[in-house]
């Protein structure tokens, strides 16, 4: 009898769960979507590219705070070209290379690299939210900026993000090699004569390039889930560099992908779809390289027991 007089007192709870849920995920008209919004996911696809092949040399580089305060200028950017009227993507670009070169140029030493990232973050951040306030145009544009929006990848835009995809690969094919070795192991890489300071202009240049492409699909502030946790993932589960390289574009692929066809089916910005889907394939990959590493030293513990013996 208490359980029945209850449930009157519940059904606005289930009401609420329902239409949460139907926020979340709704499949009306599901292939008319996916019809309309084929450059999003195409541009999706290419992002995952360059997310896995950048997000390698983020992480061996120890780049991580760099790419949120590359995304803070960018997000600058946009915001000034948006309150201007230009587009969104030059601006973006425009906030991002000039941040990425300022990094590079006095954030050189590792001493100072983390400083000058602090202090350009909360400038570009600033700077971001003034030109938003005297924005006059549509609520969506600005809330766009912050979180992605995959209504607005255009063919244009789509062919931007593929040219700007071939040379990011390109440079970091050209380079792969000094590069790869001069993160790995700066200090013999610099006796050897590998030129630091250049690798690190290029290097933050792509970075630059990439968050740029990366802010108007995912926004500003969740760049760290296509440009850090799909190579975070994928190091967890191997040390071999060309597996790293594969699992990342794979991780960011689905990620990406992943986000925009489920954000396709409800009413909610793409980012927590993409977020939600990369941090659950790095806990996965967590998981699997701790259970990896317990029995290798399981291993190495027992060979050293049978050669004492």
């Amino acid at each position: 009898m208490t359980i029945l007089a209850s449930l009157p007192a519940l059904a606005p709870v289930a009401a609420a769960q329902n239409d949460l849920l139907s926020r979340i995920f709704v499949f009306d008209r599901y292939g008319e979507l996916l019809q309309m919004l084929q450059n999003s996911i195409f541009a999706g696809a290419v992002l995952g590219l360059i997310g896995g092949f950048v997000g390698i040399f983020v992480m061996m580089r120890d780049h991580a705070f760099a790419v949120h305060g590359i995304s803070e200028m960018s997000f600058a950017g946009a915001a000034l070209a948006l309150l201007l009227g230009y587009d969104v993507v030059t601006g973006s670009m425009v906030g991002s290379i000039a941040s990425a070169l300022l990094i590079a140029f006095l954030g050189s030493k590792a001493s100072n690299s983390n400083s000058v990232i602090g202090a350009l973050m909360p400038f570009g951040l600033g700077l971001g939210i003034l030109f938003l306030s005297l924005y006059q145009g549509r609520s969506a544009n600005k809330f766009g900026l912050l979180t992605g929006q995959i209504v607005s990848v255009d063919a244009d835009q789509l062919h931007t993000m593929i040219i700007g995809a071939v040379v990011i690969i390109s440079l970091l094919v050209m380079v792969w090699r000094p590069l790869s070795f001069a993160s790995l192991d700066p200090e013999v890489a610099r006796a050897k004569g590998v030129p630091m300071r250049f690798l690190s202009l290029v290097f933050m240049v792509i970075l630059g390039i990439a968050v740029a492409l990366s802010v108007q699909v995912v926004g500003s502030l969740l760049v760290l889930a296509l440009l850090i946790t799909p190579a975070a993932a994928a190091m967890q589960v191997t040390a071999s560099p060309v597996r790293t390289l594969i699992l990342s574009v794979l991780f960011a692929e689905a990620s990406i992908v992943g986000g925009i066809l489920l954000a396709l089916a409800g009413s909610l910005p793409i980012s927590p779809y993409v977020t939600s889907i990369s941090f659950l394939i790095y806990v996965v990959c967590r998981v699997i390289g701790g259970v990896k590493r317990r029995h290798s030293a399981s291993g190495r513990q027992l060979t050293e027991k049978a050669q004492d013996l």
